[in-house]
């Protein structure tokens, strides 16, 4: 039953918004009575937090180990291109003024550890020549993040993987990447 709430929450959050969706609505859609979903959920940012936590939570420690930054732009790509992961994060940016815990509980259960891992692929392509020895990862990796946002806002979603990896390398290139160089 707790899946079908956090289910049912989540898909409002993507369709609605934060304001838009209430306990009603996914009581209705779970199947489920108001009262069972307040017997479980403190309240209506209590029950989103927990729905993004359980979509997001890092099942598989390993795979964000990326080899290489080519690697890495295949994975965002991949995620990127989905519809819903797109309205997702469009829905949890657009509701920071007034939830901001919503986007903190994505950075917590799925962005922190991607971050140290991009920080980690970007980092062994600065010491193998890829970028530029004097490449600041904090400003790069926060211009890959203004990138994704752009991206999120000014393209379709029925935009390929193919296309959102190439946007990004173009991204890395300005910032001197230069994939198979090695210092």
């Amino acid at each position: 039953m707790d899946a079908a709430v956090l289910a049912a929450a989540l898909d409002l959050l993507i369709e609605y918004g934060a304001s838009q969706t209430s306990i009603e609505q996914v009581a209705q859609r779970a199947g489920v009575t108001r009262a069972t979903v307040y017997r479980r959920f403190t309240g209506k940012t209590a029950l989103l937090v927990q729905a993004i936590e359980s979509v997001h939570q890092d099942h598989e420690p390993g795979a964000i180990d990326w080899p290489d930054i080519a690697s890495m732009l295949d994975d965002w790509a991949l995620y990127l291109s989905e519809p819903r992961n797109r309205r997702m994060l469009r829905r949890l940016y657009g509701a920071v003024d007034d939830h901001p815990e919503l986007l903190q509980a994505y950075r917590g259960a799925n962005g922190l550890r991607r971050a140290a891992a991009e920080r980690a692929t970007l980092a062994a392509a600065r010491d193998s020549g890829e970028l530029p020895a004097d490449t600041d990862l904090d400003i790069l990796q926060q211009v890959l993040n203004g990138a994704v946002l752009h991206h999120l806002g000014s393209y379709p979603d029925t935009t390929s993987a193919a296309d959102i990896k190439a946007f990004l390398a173009a991204v890395l290139r300005q910032a001197g990447h230069r994939p198979g160089a090695r210092g």
